[in-house]
């Protein structure tokens, strides 16, 4: 996990999405586009 529990939590949810959609990004641009749902996932974990 990219923050501790604590940090986390004090996070809104605002940020919380932004990281989100950010992770989903990098992923997208390093392993390309067509992923299942799934691959998000188990990288996202």
């Amino acid at each position: 996990m990219i923050f501790g529990y604590g940090k986390m939590s004090q996070l809104s949810e605002n940020e919380i999405s932004r990281l989100i959609v950010g992770l989903c990004l990098r992923i997208r641009k390093t392993l390309g586009p067509g992923l299942l749902e799934s691959v998000y996932e188990k990288v996202l974990r």
